[in-house]
């Protein structure tokens, strides 16, 4: 058979297929046409910090779902993901190994949790089918929807990041995923009507999560460590403005020492998860307002709009205007 090279260059990796097997051939083509978009266990990912597009965040939602596929066409990842939004999957076909805060072999029925800064990835190359879902932190623990996020608090504190969910719960659980992920096709999904729906859909999911997850009592929902409470901080405080000293004044540290926690934990320093948090409701407010770019500058913690703007185009390489108008 023929060798078939395929060169992504905006991941900066290639790798070569000899062969697919019939079990993957219905994953491969869709998986390598929409790796651009994969929400999960993305084998590119680095450990540590770089300039990433991260995926989640492309269209300016706080929410965004989709059916995802992986087979044995994607490389293992031998260097763990870190992303800066929350992510879900509930796996409907196939089995995988996978690593975060242990080892945990997945198969469907199974919802997969990975709070926003915290390591995982696949352990091998089996066929997997799942919906996925990530969500804007920021955009909602910002604005008091921190009980919404409860599931992943719980998983950053230690509790089980895999929930087996009940078998007569998944037709209802995969419904609620194909709702939203239509809601967040629409062209207008920003508008505030369809944000609640959006925020009402997600509820939903987690509410299945919660009911069927066995997390322990004496795993508690706030728990306390230097890089759990200096995200947390971040998360909920990171409209305002917002500096290294604060955070470290808030969980009783040195800022140096909360900068080497995080960075050694996540792979970000405390500036930088400002900084992503910042933008993820930035790009909300560019896409899915009329607010004028100064306004949006102090809405998201900066005083002053160049500043902002310098800062945006450093992360998105356009300016806050051009990133607007590209989404029209």
């Amino acid at each position: 058979m023929q060798r078939a090279v395929f060169l992504l260059s905006w991941s900066h990796y290639s790798f070569l297929v000899d062969q697919i097997p019939p079990i993957c051939a219905r994953f491969c083509a869709r998986s390598l046409l929409a790796s651009a978009l994969d929400l999960l266990h993305h084998p590119l990912v680095p450990a540590t910090h770089e300039r990433v597009r991260e995926p989640l965040t492309t269209n300016g939602l706080p929410v965004i779902a989709e059916k995802r596929t992986m087979g044995d066409c994607h490389q293992l990842q031998r260097t763990p993901a870190v992303h800066s939004y929350a992510a879900l999957a509930f796996y409907t076909e196939g089995s995988s190994r996978l690593e975060q805060n242990g080892e945990w072999f997945i198969k469907p029925g199974d919802v997969h949790l990975i709070p926003a800064g915290q390591f995982h990835r696949r352990l091998d190359l089996q066929p997997i089918e799942f919906w996925g879902l990530g969500i804007c932190v920021s955009c909602y623990a910002a604005h008091g929807g921190t009980v919404l996020l409860e599931p992943f608090e719980r998983v950053r504190n230690g509790a089980s990041a895999v929930v087996r969910i009940p078998s007569h719960r998944h037709v209802f659980l995969e419904g609620l995923f194909q709702e939203l992920a239509e809601e967040t096709r629409q062209t207008n999904a920003g508008d505030p009507v369809r944000f609640a729906v959006q925020t009402s859909l997600l509820t939903l999911i987690l509410h299945e999560v919660r009911k069927a997850a066995e997390w322990s009592s004496d795993v508690p929902v706030g728990g306390s460590s230097v890089v759990m409470d200096s995200l947390r901080f971040i998360e909920r405080n990171c409209l305002r403005r917002l500096t290294l000293q604060d955070v470290a004044e808030a969980v009783g540290k040195s800022p140096a020492y909360v900068t080497t926690a995080l960075k050694k934990a996540t792979g970000k320093s405390a500036g930088q998860w400002i900084v992503t948090s910042r933008m993820a409701e930035a790009r909300r407010l560019l896409t899915h307002s009329d607010e004028m770019v100064d306004v949006i500058s102090e809405r998201v913690g900066y005083a002053d709009p160049t500043h902002f703007i310098r800062m945006f185009r450093r992360e998105h390489g356009m300016t806050p205007s051009a990133w607007r108008g590209s989404k029209k």
